[in-house]
């Protein structure tokens, strides 16, 4: 019996000590250094694979449909304009008020993408993704009815509305299956569907043109028409194809209530996949329920305010470029057709697409240069559009070649500012750091395109006279992409001087801050191992 005793108080003890050394799921969990002989680097890759093929499919085609109902407005703007069915002639708008209902779009992106990314981290975040997509494919079906200025104004509104939190909301969505490291080049690869969409759109609306008058529509309808279809359709199967978000091993969804009623998708990982892709994953930090307090302490945080200039000026012409590439081409080139427009449209995001492919996993790899490889980048888009302005009036090939050198400049810019931000606000806020910090610099970053398409082209009809069409548009966009380098080399200088310590929340044993550079994680120092350039260039 005395030794039942002694055998039940050490069984006891050791109980005690393995849940004192548990993690805990309501704090902030210390970065965890493991060698490459202590974890199974390989293993650990083939789960990461295995997240890549469920998710990233997904959110290329949803990327794709949604870019395409967002941004087909502005080629809908020339097309079978030579007969007069062109958007401003069937609708009867004149160029303001096509810059209008352009800009109404981004003043509901700005309004709605902080609250629906809160909203997402409350519930479930595959149930909202197929909620935005849905939206975006009935409201693409409907563009097709338009038939005066209040129409388009409507619906260019009720279009802000329910795409406002995609962006963010799969930047976010994203940090719930990967630790800030992995995400640059996985949002990379998905927002190549943005370039190819404009791309494939450009061509694809060559097609749509021949279709002028078939069936009563003009060729832009059938575009909305069709496209919004074949987004509704994806919206739904999203509620099947993305995973919800991860559990811990062994944890059981809640099924009770509304949750009931809705689609179960496949788990993305099950048994020793789970748990390991759970013990990686919890190295970084661990989820806890947030409250309003939280909140406020990333609003007031002084590291997002960089970001969101860096991102005003690059989606600010980015979406300039987008929404008028056919209007400055037209105008560099006053005789080419709406179809030659819309072929010549489409290697802008060819460039940028290659942009993307090359320079998103350069800069995953050397993550402490982020915001020179965005700057490179952002210099490139302004030797672009100098050129395309100041070419010279006879040399039109010129000038459509400073538009492809704007393009390649264009592509890593907006991946790079919303994976530095996860780089930045995960160690620090945790999940509403990555919700709402995302979401602030997608959203309030977003003025710049209200600024591009209301007050810029279209929108300055004067600006459209002279040997160098839109000339001052132009420079309004190449002053707001120097206010973008000017955050950035901010934001280093800053991180340099105050760090990117992690908080009350965190003991100071738990930052990796060693050498300054605090805010990387130790799943992007075992990437660096992996790797081999750790000893090439001394990454720590």
């Amino acid at each position: 019996m005395a030794s039942d005793g002694i055998e039940s108080r050490r069984m006891e003890k050791e109980i005690s000590e393995t849940a004192a050394d548990a993690p805990k799921q309501d704090d902030f969990h210390q970065d965890v250094e493991v060698g490459p002989d202590a974890i199974d680097i390989d293993r650990i890759e083939k789960v990461y694979s295995k997240l890549d093929r469920r998710i990233l499919p997904a959110f290329w085609v949803l990327y794709f449909l949604c870019s395409a109902i967002r941004s087909n407005v502005g080629l809908a703007q020339t097309m079978n304009l030579d007969v007069g069915h062109d958007l401003s002639s069937e609708l009867n708008l004149t160029p303001k008020q096509v810059s209008t209902g352009l800009a109404l779009f981004y003043v509901c992106y700005v309004i709605f993408d902080l609250p629906s990314n809160l909203v997402m981290s409350k519930l479930s975040p595959h149930v909202w993704m197929s909620r935005i997509v849905t939206g975006v494919g009935i409201i693409g079906v409907c563009l097709t009815a338009m038939k005066a200025a209040w129409s388009f104004y409507l619906l260019r509104l009720l279009l802000g509305i329910v795409i406002a939190g995609m962006w963010p909301g799969m930047s976010y969505y994203l940090t719930l299956f990967y630790p800030p490291s992995r995400t640059g080049k996985r949002i990379g690869r998905y927002f190549t569907a943005a370039q190819v969409s404009a791309a494939v759109v450009g061509l694809v609306s060559a097609g749509f043109q021949k279709m002028d008058g078939l069936g009563g529509f003009v060729g832009f309808q059938w575009m909305f028409l069709l496209y919004g279809l074949i987004g509704t359709l994806v919206g739904i199967s999203l509620l099947w194809w993305l995973p919800d978000r991860p559990l811990p091993p062994g944890e059981v969804r809640d099924q009770t209530g509304w949750r009931k009623y809705i689609p179960q998708s496949k788990p993305a990982l099950t048994d020793e996949d789970a748990r390991i892709h759970y013990e990686d994953l919890t190295r970084v930090y661990h989820r806890r329920v947030w409250n309003m307090k939280d909140l406020w302490n990333v609003i007031i945080d002084w590291r997002l305010w960089p970001l969101v200039m860096m991102y005003f000026g690059v989606v600010g012409v980015g979406i300039g470029t987008q929404s008028y590439g056919t209007v400055i081409i037209r105008g560099i080139n006053p005789k080419l057709t709406g179809i030659q427009l819309s072929l010549l449209f489409a290697p802008i995001w060819i460039m940028d697409l290659i942009a993307i492919l090359i320079v998103t996993p350069l800069s995953d790899r050397f993550h402490h240069h982020r915001a020179l490889f965005f700057s490179l980048a952002v210099l490139i888009q302004i030797t672009g559009l100098l050129v395309t302005t100041f070419a010279g009036a006879g040399n039109s090939w010129s000038r459509y070649g400073g538009l492809l050198m704007v393009g390649f400049g264009l592509g890593p810019t907006v991946p790079i500012c919303m994976t530095w931000t996860n780089e930045i606000f995960q160690p620090r806020h945790g999940e509403v750091g990555v919700a709402a910090a995302s979401a602030l610099v997608s959203g309030l970053g977003n003025l710049g395109s209200i600024l591009t398409t209301y007050a810029l082209y279209t929108g300055w009809p004067e600006d459209a006279k002279g040997p160098h069409k839109y000339r001052k548009s132009n420079l309004v966009m190449i002053g707001i992409l120097c206010g973008s380098i000017l955050a950035a080399a901010a934001m280093v200088v800053l991180l340099r001087l105050f760090g990117n310590d992690k908080g009350k929340k965190v003991s100071s044993a738990s930052s990796t801050n060693e050498a300054g550079d605090g805010f990387i994680d130790g799943a992007a120092r075992r990437e660096v191992q992996q790797r081999g350039l750790g000893r090439m260039f001394c990454f720590r």
